[in-house]
């Protein structure tokens, strides 16, 4: 059978439709890569139109273009100022109006407390009303520089032989301290009932009329741990305020050069001090007691 052979306008027309066929993808529409491409680009180009529109008319205007300012090294002096400033404090005055005002609500209540403690004290020991408004406005006092007698004892000790001391302490303005309280330091009563029956000039005398003497009694263990203080009676001269609480003390506050034991009499005492190089340190309390 013979075999036919295409002419060769079928042949042409064969390649034609190859060509023209669209390809594998296209749906007669581009692709979205293409198409964002695109869009991209007009963008771009409407940015750009932009920005030459700005400069043309910032070129067309009046006043010169602005320029960038040159560097230059930045002044000491006002480099210090800066630094100053940034690191001074800046005052508040509300703040400092509030932390006055604070201040002096304080003062009130710590003289408030003070009235009441010393309320308190003079109702315990039976101080007359007298003396007790003087105790509840008596201050502080700023001592120069002189020595303290103290006079060590305890609650054991018979109540005249402590009548006897307090007579001599306050001939010479000495004080007289218990390590503890006859009772335990959480009863009150006890020690006052034994300061009252100390101090009272008449013995017999009851209630809160009766005057007292002017001898201050203090509870401190701290200051018998201080000066090694384990019997009594004890006689030590003490610089400063030996009447301050514990509590406000200094740790290292000063304490006396000795320390003198003994069942004498508080002339005695202050004699054996003198002799062991306390003259200095009894001068004033012997003089009180040789005018007296």
């Amino acid at each position: 059978m013979p075999i036919s052979k295409r002419s060769a306008n079928s042949c042409a027309w064969l390649l034609a439709g190859l060509i023209l066929a669209p390809k594998p993808g296209w749906a007669g529409s581009p692709a979205p890569a293409e198409k964002a491409r695109w869009q991209v680009q007009a963008e771009g180009n409407a940015a750009m139109e932009r920005l030459k529109r700005v400069i043309t008319a910032a070129r067309q205007s009046d006043g010169p273009a602005p320029a960038i300012p040159a560097r230059s090294e930045p002044d000491p002096l006002l480099q210090r100022r800066a630094f100053e400033g940034l690191s001074r404090p800046k005052g508040d005055p509300a703040l400092g109006k509030r932390a006055e005002m604070d201040i002096a609500a304080a003062r009130q209540a710590l003289a408030a407390e003070r009235e009441r403690a010393s309320q308190r004290i003079a109702q315990a020991l039976g101080l007359e009303q007298p003396e007790a408004i003087a105790l509840a406005g008596a201050a502080p006092a700023s001592l120069k520089k002189s020595w303290v007698p103290v006079l060590f004892v305890s609650s054991a000790m018979p109540v005249e032989v402590l009548r006897t001391y307090a007579a001599g302490l306050a001939r010479v303005g000495g004080v007289m301290a218990f390590r503890g309280m006859p009772g335990g330091m959480a009863r009150v009563e006890p020690m006052a009932k034994l300061s009252a029956q100390v101090l009272r000039l008449d013995p017999g005398c009851e209630g809160p009329a009766c005057a007292m003497r002017d001898v201050q009694i203090i509870v401190d263990p701290l200051i018998f741990r201080q000066h090694g203080v384990t019997k009594v009676p004890a006689l030590a001269m003490i610089p400063g305020d030996p009447t301050q609480p514990y509590c406000e003390r200094d740790e290292n506050s000063p304490g006396a050069a000795h320390v003198i034991y003994g069942d004498a009499a508080l002339s005695g005492l202050l004699e054996e001090y003198r002799r062991l190089r306390g003259k200095e340190e009894v001068r004033d309390a012997l003089a009180h007691l040789a005018r007296q």
